[in-house]
């Protein structure tokens, strides 16, 4: 993949013809890996796309990887959302990239919100935890009632439910800028 031109940036108008792959490529992770990610309806990314909240890879002008930003509780909060790496392109560091210019995105359209993710990857908990986030319980997340509900589309979102939204699967991570000054 050196030898490849390779694009991280922020996915606009001309990235929505990506997101019928972005999606599939969701869908597949999510069966060979047994674990949760949220589904998300083509309206949604596409909005993303088009809000500027949304970090698109390319190599070679192919799609290789993605991850959104969505804001909560009026604005205190700003989750990482749908990072995912084609798995021909996994391997190579393109997960990290991504998600520090997610991380950069976030910081430019809501500097004094603190930042979090929900993961169950040892790999991109440690992209986070270079990033400056720190694992932290749910309670210490925003109490917006709709980020909640977007964790209905996940496999696990029963154990959710089942523990009163203080434990699941994902290990919650936080970055909170004022710590970090």
């Amino acid at each position: 993949m050196s030898d490849n031109k390779i694009e991280v940036t922020v996915a606009g108008e001309g990235h929505v013809k990506f997101v019928p792959t972005i999606l599939q490529t969701i869908e597949d992770a999510t069966k060979v890996r047994g674990t949760g990610i949220a589904k998300r309806t083509h309206e949604y990314v596409e909005q993303k796309m088009r809000e500027g909240k949304a970090i698109i890879a390319l190599v070679d002008g192919e799609f290789a990887g993605f991850c959104y930003i969505e804001s909560w509780g009026n604005k205190q909060y700003v989750a990482n959302s749908g990072l995912i790496v084609a798995e021909k392109f996994r391997g190579h560091g393109l997960a990290r990239k991504i998600k520090e210019k997610s991380f950069e995105l976030s910081r430019e359209k809501f500097p004094d919100a603190k930042l979090f993710g929900l993961t169950s990857g040892a790999a991109v908990m440690k992209i986070n935890t270079d990033l400056g986030y720190v694992p932290v319980t749910f309670a210490e997340l925003t109490d917006d009632e709709a980020f909640w509900r977007g964790c209905q589309g996940c496999v696990n979102y029963d154990i959710l439910q089942r523990t009163e939204r203080r434990y699941c699967i994902c290990t919650a991570m936080l970055y909170d800028q004022d710590k970090h000054k």
